[in-house]
Formats: C-alpha cells, sequence, structure tokens
C-alpha cells in the first residue's frame, strides 16, 4: 500500500513538472489581472459618460474581477489535463499500477491540483482587486469596505472550486478532448445565454459559475449582479455541491471502470 504522504509527493511532481499545466495557472493569473486592469482604467476614464444609474450602481469590487471572464478558460483547461491527459497519453495504467488504490490516487491528485489552484486563486483576486482599485482613481473601494474583503476572498475560493468541478468532470469523461468540448461551451455559452433568457434563467441562476460569481458582487443592482434569489454565501455553497457531486461522479467512474 503507498503511502499517502508519499503519493501526494507523486501527484505534485507529476503537475509541476509538466509545462502545460504549470502555465495554465500562470496564463490564469496573467490574463486575470491583466484585462480587470485595462477594464479599470478604461472605467476610470469613460465614468463621468456613464448614465446616472450606472453611476449610482457602479461596484468598484466586481470590476477588478472583470477579467475572470477569460481567466477563467485557463483555468478549466488545468482542471481537464490534470487528470484527462494521463488517460490521452496511457500513464493512468502506469499511475494505478503504482498506486492500485484508487481513492488514495484521485483524491491525492484532487488535493493538490484544489491546493494550487487556491494558492494561485488568492494571488489572482487580490492583486487584481489591489491593482485594480490604484486604476480607478477617486473611484476605488476600500479593502475595509462592507463586503469587499469578502468578495476578494470569495473570489480566489470561486476559482479553486472551478478548477475542482472541471477535475471532477474530466475524470468521468476520461479524454481531455472531450472534456474541454463539453466545460467550455457550457461555460462560455450555455450558461451565459441561458441566464439571459427569461422563461430559464431563474434555472441557470442555479449553474456553478453563475451561483458561483455571486460573491464578486458588493453593490446589488451592479452590471455583474443578476438578481439571484441566493445571498453571496449561499452561491457560494451551491457551487459547493455541484463541485461535491462532480469529484464523487469522477471517483466512481474511476473506481469501476478499467483504466
Amino acid at each position: 500500500m503507498a503511502a499517502p504522504g508519499a503519493v501526494l509527493q507523486s501527484e505534485w511532481t507529476k503537475i509541476r513538472t509538466v509545462r502545460s499545466t504549470v502555465w495554465t495557472l500562470a496564463l490564469a493569473f496573467i490574463v486575470t489581472v491583466a484585462l480587470s486592469a485595462v477594464i479599470c482604467l478604461v472605467i476610470k476614464n469613460s465614468f463621468n459618460d456613464m448614465s446616472e444609474g450606472d453611476r449610482a450602481t457602479f461596484d468598484a469590487t466586481s470590476s477588478s474581477f472583470a477579467g475572470m471572464a477569460l481567466g477563467q478558460l485557463a483555468l478549466i483547461v488545468f482542471g481537464v489535463l490534470v487528470i484527462a491527459s494521463e488517460y490521452s497519453s496511457g500513464m493512468i495504467r502506469t499511475s494505478l499500477a503504482a498506486v492500485p488504490q484508487r481513492a488514495s490516487f484521485y483524491f491525492s491528485k484532487v488535493t493538490i491540483a484544489g491546493l494550487l489552484a487556491l494558492v494561485v486563486g488568492m494571488a489572482t483576486s487580490f492583486v487584481s482587486f489591489f491593482l485594480g482599485q490604484s486604476l480607478l482613481g477617486s473611484h476605488k473601494a476600500s479593502i475595509g469596505d462592507p463586503g469587499v474583503l469578502r468578495a476578494v476572498f470569495g473570489t480566489g475560493l470561486y476559482m479553486a472550486l472551478l478548477v475542482l468541478f472541471c477535475v471532477g468532470v474530466a475524470t468521468m469523461l476520461r479524454s481531455p478532448m472531450l472534456g474541454l468540448g463539453i466545460l467550455m461551451p457550457f461555460f462560455f455559452l450555455v450558461s451565459p445565454i441561458l441566464s439571459a433568457v427569461p422563461k430559464v434563467k431563474t434555472v441557470a441562476k442555479y449553474f456553478p459559475d453563475q451561483a458561483g460569481q455571486q460573491i464578486m458582487n458588493v453593490v446589488q443592482g451592479g452590471p455583474s449582479d443578476n438578481s439571484a434569489p441566493y445571498g453571496p454565501w449561499a452561491g457560494m455553497a451551491i457551487m459547493a455541491v455541484w463541485v461535491v457531486a462532480a469529484l464523487l461522479g469522477g471517483y466512481l467512474v474511476l473506481k469501476n471502470r478499467d483504466a
């Protein structure tokens, strides 16, 4: 039986030595921070041209996370590659031969991927916030303002949960192409479109991304607030339920199917 510490060390070594996984996390940080900074600068320069209603509901905090819309693309790729790349390369057979306890192998991989995503997520959210607020000038929010620290911390947590959800789904699908082919359209087409369709948007508000992103909002009625019937932490709990379901589904597939 492989020692838990040795399995964790093995998964850490696998992730940090594969360039594609390392670069996807780096890109998530760079794209989110850079795009958010550009958007905050544009907002500052065009703030006086905004309507009175838009200025009244302006959410300086969520503006700092505007780049997340594109940055989460890299997070999805990372979550899929963490597990599905072993299936495409055939390394999954070697990994399971070395660690026949599939629960130990799977949850060690989930732990390392989740911790890495959490560290990168927190770094991304805090850097995006402070850089974005510095560019907003007099329209900025302070980390001590009501709800701001919750939004900044929650954004980092959202990034980690998104990665874990993708790990679970990719384990069930067992293919990087299939995983990306389903997750990319879901997060970038299906979820945003359905959340804007009147007859189905009530259901779409309970999708993992729509629910989790509520944590980023501080000002009610702002551009990024979709008026969900639950609060920020309740939205994060809804996303966590999706994540647990995906991870359990991935484990059951790994446990019951041959590599």
